[in-house]
């Protein structure tokens, strides 16, 4: 036994305390207790030891933290339309960066209340706190804890997660750092905009809009202390999935808010007794998809993958007024079309379980792959009879549909519909409702449409509607299908004809053509017109009123179809894409209905070529201008074809929807000042309608995506026209009758306009039979490259 050590004392029988007046139970208690606060204390030291070690050895070669004082976070790309109205959002993280003075107090209150409530006294570190997680890490929890605002601030930007006692050492020198550089306001503003509160969001200001829908300044105490709970651990204490994990924290924060001076008692019990509202539905549609998507693409690749984390806003020439209306008409106009088409059979279907209270789940899962089309909603039956079927929704509501909602479906709830159109128990259908409130089955269309529309005094795109549904097919029409334009073409051919001598009166016969093989070098050619009718001789404003295909060939083997190939490139066409073969009087080449909307412009505008502008201006986060395009104002510069030209092809066109086939456009919207052309391809694949006023250009089309019949009575005036009054009714609506201006050189001599130097004497009075300007006992020479095309590139229109 050493001398240092003296033996303990043993127990008193009588149970009096031994020497020095403590009882033998104390000294047998107190024992252990010396022990854990020594061990308590070694480590408390070797925590501020090691913190000493390292601000002597590690401070010099912190991070340079200078850099938050210009914080720059990672904000998603907007898109706007012109009226302001945001049409997308990119990016991984969806954020709003708020200034510190426009965050609420009350935000502030509640996240300092829970997170840090010494904020404003202590300098980055709080050092009870600091010292409990350094006694933490002798335990087996490890749990860092006691983090300031501060010291989350150096751990979000310049360390990593995991919970180590080296990061937390780093945590709180670089705390230190960052409290010399910036004020405590600047700190609390990064730390409000930077932490992730779940759902996508980070920052405060953003977790508002995503939780209640509705912007920061309007936060209650309530709504705040809810959110103030997310930092901890956003996925636990999501008030959506987990709302009374959630309630609890909320709750909790609202006491601590209450200690901290921050709220009364009154305030308190208001708070702890208010209901909150969450926003549980994605905002109202826009149905500006294709829109944003094309501006989204110009700024990747301008500014390349930094366009998703730099807050840049993109504002776009889009009119919201107008883009509602153009969607509103194209998928009316596609829903229309497929009522007319036969029953295709359910989207698919599940195996429903006998178990009634597990099919609710199935459904819910099942219809994740069926997400709703606007309207348009996915539904699985539960039970199908010959004149009625159950079905549910994915939110649980069971509908009844009787025979009026049947009528789609045809024989599929018969015994005798083959297995793939036949509706049974789990069949997934789609519905939708009525005026009424009724429901029917409504199956979506497989056949695909485009619209667009474009200011033509200055090009800029006012509606682009790249498809039915955005959600199932990006692929946007507008600009990325090229397809046949048919008779919406043949405009641009007549345009050539009138420098070439032609005029609105000029004869030509509507006969038929017969091309044999000595001329084609293949088999025969025989075109038609659409109704196999043929009505003699004509003028071209009533041939091009009338779409007569014979014309339209005759009166481009006059004018020379390599003339009218470098002619059409005015229009902005690509000559490559419209090879110098007859067949291009009847649109066989290729084009896109953006194309072709910029085209009609030239017409519109008096004879500009204007480029189409999407993008506006775009500004980073804080409004600084980045890019800003204006459009040129129209000059000679510009012009691409006689101001004569585009007036008189107006005034062709404007025939076309006074009497022509497109003569509905004027009786409907009741106003003169309406001009285009409709076009059907050869076999009815493509349906088109291109047509103007002096300050809107608008084009529609209307296919499948792979090319085949849309039906042998289905043409451009019957499919693509109504689409386009039904949107012009709304782009015209309160805008006034304007003719256009006639321009020097144009006379106007028996009610037809001439250019003056066309007249009865000189300008091309009639074509003969053959197509020739005078008659003549043979067909005037066809040439080689006509003779391999025809047969090979034919693909022009059988319908006007």
């Amino acid at each position: 036994m050493s001398d240092t050590q003296q033996p303990s004392s043993p127990p008193s029988p009588s149970g009096a305390p031994p020497r020095g007046g403590r009882p033998w139970w104390a000294t047998w208690l107190l024992r252990p207790l010396a022990a854990l606060f020594g061990l308590a204390l070694a480590g408390v030291l070797s925590v501020l030891l090691l913190a000493a070690l390292g601000l002597a050895v590690a401070y010099p070669n912190l991070p340079e933290v200078r850099g938050l004082a210009d914080y720059r976070p990672k904000i998603p790309l907007r898109v706007y339309s012109s009226d302001g109205v945001l049409i997308g959002e990119y990016g991984e993280e969806k954020r709003e960066f708020t200034p510190i003075r426009a965050i609420p107090k009350v935000m502030r209150d509640a996240v300092l209340a829970i997170e840090d409530a010494r904020f404003y006294q202590h300098g980055g570190v709080d050092y009870v706190g600091v010292l409990r997680a350094g006694l933490a890490n002798f335990s087996e929890s490890r749990s860092q804890g006691a983090s300031t605002i501060t010291m989350q601030v150096a751990r979000n930007f310049y360390l990593p997660t995991e919970k180590t006692f080296t990061r937390k050492i780093y945590e709180i020198l670089l705390a230190i750092k960052i409290e010399r550089q910036l004020s405590k306001d600047q700190i609390l503003e990064l730390y409000m905009n930077q932490i992730y509160l779940g759902q996508r969001a980070y920052g405060f200001a953003a977790a508002c809009d995503t939780y209640f829908g509705k912007p920061l300044r309007e936060i209650t105490i309530a709504e705040a202390a809810m959110l103030a709970g997310l930092p901890k651990a956003p996925s636990a204490y999501n008030p959506v999935r987990n709302p009374k994990r959630a309630t609890l924290r909320q709750q909790y924060i609202i006491d601590r808010m209450l200690e901290n001076g921050f709220i009364t008692a009154d305030e308190r019990d208001v708070a702890k007794a208010e209901a909150l509202r969450y926003r549980t539905k994605a905002p109202i549609p826009l149905h500006a998809d294709y829109a944003a998507e094309a501006a989204r693409l110009l700024m990747i690749e301008q500014y390349g993958a930094e366009a998703y984390t730099r807050g840049l806003n993109v504002y776009t020439s889009i009119d919201m007024a107008e883009q509602t209306a153009a969607w509103t008409a194209l998928r009316k106009g596609l829903l229309d079309f497929d009522r007319r088409q036969a029953w295709r059979g359910p989207q698919g279907s599940i195996e429903l379980p006998s178990d009634p209270k597990q099919v609710d789940v199935r459904v819910a899962e099942a219809l994740e792959d069926h997400p709703d089309s606007d309207t348009n909603r996915a539904a699985v039956v539960l039970q199908a009879e010959p004149r009625q079927i159950v079905a549910v929704l994915q939110s649980g509501e069971q509908l009844v549909i009787g025979p009026e909602g049947l009528k789609a479906v045809g024989q599929a709830l018969t015994d005798k519909a083959s297995p793939k159109h036949q509706i049974r128990r789990g069949a997934i259908i789609r519905v939708n409702r009525n005026g009424e409130g009724k429901w029917f089955v409504q199956q979506l269309p497989d056949v695909e449409g485009a619209f667009v529309s474009m200011d033509p005094r200055t090009g800029l795109i006012r509606a682009m509607v790249g498809g039915f549904d955005f959600r199932r097919n990006k692929f946007n029409h507008v600009t990325q299908a090229w397809r046949q334009p048919g008779s919406s073409f043949k405009p641009f051919i007549y345009s050539a004809a009138l420098e070439k001598g032609f005029t609105p009166a000029t004869t030509v016969n509507d006969a038929p053509l017969f091309f044999d093989t000595g001329v084609t070098g293949s088999q025969p050619w025989e075109p038609k017109n659409y109704d196999g009718k043929y009505e003699g001789p004509m003028s071209l404003r009533r041939g091009l009123a009338k779409s007569k295909n014979m014309i339209s060939i005759r009166v481009l083997k006059s004018v020379g179809a390599r003339y009218a190939q470098d002619w059409i490139t005015r229009f902005g066409f690509d000559a490559e894409k419209h090879p110098a073969y007859l067949t291009m009087a009847l649109g066989a080449g290729s084009v896109t209905p953006l194309q072709m909307a910029n085209a009609y412009a030239v017409f519109a505008n008096g004879g500009y070529r204007v480029n189409p502008m999407l993008v506006t201006r775009v500004t980073d986060n804080r409004g600084m201008v980045l890019a800003q395009n204006r459009p040129t104002p129209l000059d000679e510069r510009m012009r691409s074809i006689d101001a004569r030209n585009a007036f008189i092809m107006s005034s062709l066109l404007q025939e076309v929807t006074r009497s022509g086939t497109a003569a509905r456009a004027q009786a409907t919207l009741k106003r003169p000042d309406l001009y285009g052309k409709t076009g059907t391809t050869n076999d009815s694949m493509d349906a088109w309608f291109a047509g103007y006023s002096s300050t809107n250009v608008a084009v529609v089309w209307i296919g499948y995506d792979q090319p085949r019949k849309l039906g042998d009575r289905e043409t451009g005036g019957g499919l693509a026209l109504p689409v386009w009054i039904e949107f012009m009714g709304t782009a015209l609506r309160d805008v006034p009758v304007t003719e256009p201006v006639v321009p020097p050189g144009v006379v106007q001599i028996g009610g037809e306009w001439f250019y003056e130097e066309y007249t009865a004497g000189t300008g091309v009075r009639e074509l003969a039979p053959d197509g020739s300007e005078s008659p003549a006992s043979a067909p005037p020479p066809t040439s080689a490259e006509e003779k391999r095309g025809i047969l090979d590139m034919f693909g022009g229109d059988k319908q006007p």
